[in-house]
Order: structure tokens, then sequence, then C-alpha cells
């Protein structure tokens, strides 16, 4: 038998690589018009954050090590062995209310009984990750003015975890607490996971793609054409922002690609991760298999960031679906301004006023 040249080898060995390497896309399920269906009840719950842990510098770890980093998860701050966070996910009925104003106020609301973030780190592609973003390798998001973007964060997170903030009318709290759009990014574009409520509702059709988001009922309902330059062209006119932005989609062989542009500035600025009015991102969902769907999205945005970053995440068939209804007998808006008008009388000595 004659060998094979080098150079000829070399291709053999790299097609034979890939191959083992790709998702056997024959075995997916598939829609009528022949195309991967992503028709279904999908969950992306994990333990493993956008940006990588301080000190963590690897990307993928062992099993081993990711059940060790998973038990050792706080939530929003909140450290893993804290009393009010504890495997029996009750805190002490007797312990009364947090402390007015205190840095875990606006948390210690409720305890682990209402949180669902998860029990793993997310598993893609058969590795336990340690974040959601692989390029840049760091893991890091890489901003241009690191500083501003810090103190971004930590004014809207005291403010969630303490309740100080003036209140001065119905448009003072965030969007979330306004039941606009769920918190965290959850119904992207970049769809994160959160503290609870991580599933999501596909339903595929040969012209459109729906992503109904649990938390809050978010949907994205995204056009499907024929070729990426088509979708370009039919987006809507800039001076159009909408919740979660201008999505439109094609089909790059068995992935579906979804490209969006002009997020509304009100949510860019309250997400987990902030895109400028000329950002771009764009998503990826590739089914691999019966339970498992991969899913990738990039941010192109000079005006925010260094260079362009990617995150790698999974979608897995969810267990269950629920009923978000964020705004059923909630009182919070009254109390809050009510709270609000109060603490203003007090400081000027003004006479409560009487109906």
């Amino acid at each position: 038998m004659r060998m094979l040249k080098p150079a000829l080898r070399a291709t053999v060995a790299a097609i034979a690589v890939a191959l083992l390497a790709a998702p056997a896309m024959a075995d997916v399920p598939r829609a009528a018009d022949g195309k991967p269906d992503l028709t279904g009840i999908w969950t992306n719950a994990s333990l493993t954050p956008l940006s990588r842990a301080q000190g963590q510098k690897a990307l993928v770890v062992s099993e081993a090590e990711a059940t060790k980093i998973a038990a050792g998860t706080g939530l929003a701050g909140i450290s893993a062995d804290d009393p009010d966070f504890n495997d029996s996910g009750y805190s002490d009925p007797n312990k009364g209310a947090p402390a007015k104003g205190g840095d875990d106020f606006g948390l210690k609301g409720y305890d682990k009984f209402w949180t669902q973030p998860g029990e793993n780190l997310a598993f893609v592609k058969g590795e336990w990750r340690t974040s959601n973003i692989v390029e840049p390798a760091s893991g890091q998001l890489p901003y241009k003015d690191p500083a501003s973007q810090m103190k971004r964060q930590i004014e809207g997170f005291q403010r969630y975890m303490t309740g100080n903030a003036p209140y001065e009318g119905p448009e003072e709290p965030t969007l979330s607490e306004r039941c606009l759009i769920g918190f965290g990014q959850t119904g992207g574009p970049g769809m994160l996971s959160v503290l609870y409520n991580n599933n999501y509702q596909f339903v595929q059709t040969p012209d459109h793609m729906l992503i109904l988001v649990e938390m809050a009922h978010d949907a994205r309902i995204v056009p499907i054409f024929a070729s990426a330059d088509e979708a370009r062209r039919n987006h809507r006119p800039a001076v159009i922002k909408p919740w979660l932005g201008d999505t439109v989609g094609w089909w790059e062989g068995d992935t579906f690609v979804m490209e969006t542009i002009n997020i509304n500035p009100l949510q860019a600025g309250e997400q987990s991760f902030p895109v400028s009015a000329k950002g771009v991102v764009t998503e990826r969902l590739t089914r691999t298999g019966e339970k498992d769907v991969f899913y990738e999205f990039s941010v192109n945005d000079p005006e925010t960031y260094t260079q362009p970053w990617r995150a790698e995440m999974a979608f897995y068939p969810s267990t269950g679906w629920y009923e978000y209804a964020c705004h059923e007998g909630n009182h919070g808006m009254v109390g809050i301004l009510a709270g609000a008008r109060e603490k203003e009388r007090q400081a000027t000595g003004a006479a409560k006023p009487t109906r």
C-alpha cells in the first residue's frame, strides 16, 4: 500500500479531527424545511458568570474543580456560607427584616428558597467553564474605560441593594422593577442566566424565530431572511430603538444567526454589559443534539470596548415553564413613592398631608 505524502497526510488528519469535533448534525431534529429545529423549552441556568472570577486563571476546569467552585459560589454579592443562603434554603423566621439601608437589604428581602440560578458551572462543548467570555482569553470584558464602568456597576448595585434613591417619580425605579424587561441581560441580546426564571421558549417557522423569555415575558420575534446581506438591508430605521434591540436573522448552514443593532439606550445602561448606540451584537444558535443547543454571541462596540469579544454557553431542555406575573399583587411602586415623599416631608418639617 502506498504511503500518503506528508502534506496529504496532514490534510486527511485535519479533516478527521474536524469531523470528530463537529456536532453530529444528521442526528438533530429537523423542521419541515430541513433546517435544524430549535423549537422547544430550554434553559441556560448555570453558576458560571459572564466574566471570570478574580484568581481563576483557566477557562476550563475538571469536574471535581467545577463542583468545588459551584459549592463556593455566592449569590449577587452574598457569600455562599451566609446563614440566610444555606442549604436549607430558608432564613431564620424569627430574625426579622434586614437593616433598612444596609448593603444587603435589597437581596435579603428573600432567601435562597426564592432563587434558582442553577446548581453547576456551565457545561459547554463537553467542558466545565469558569466564564461565559472566551475571547479575550482573560475572560474579562475589555472596557476602554474600566474605572467609569466599575463606577456604573457599583452605583447600580448599591441602589438595588440598599434601596437608597430619590424615587422622584414612577420612572425612577429600574426597568426590571417596572417590569418592562427582565434584569441582568436575561432577554439579550446576549442572553445570560440570572438568579431565577432562566427558561426560554423557541418557536421556529420558515420565516420567523420567536424567543419568549420567561422573565418578564420578553418576546423576541426575529424575521428570517435568505442571507446576511438581505437581513441587514431590512433592519428598521435607526430612529427606532426597541427593547432588546432591532434583531434580524438568517441561516448559515445549520447555524441560526441573529444580528442586533439600535438597542434602546435605557436598556443598555442597566444590563450586565453596556452596548453603545453603534454597538452590534451577533448571536449564533446551533443545535448539536437531542438535548443541547450551542449558543455563542459576540459584541463589536468600539466606543465601549478595546476589541470585539465573544461568549459561549449552552441551552438544555427545561423541566418547566412558569408564568412570570411581574406586577401581580405588586404594591411596591405606591409604597416606594409614598415613602420617598414622607422622607422629603420629614426633612423639610412640612405638615403631613390629610386626605
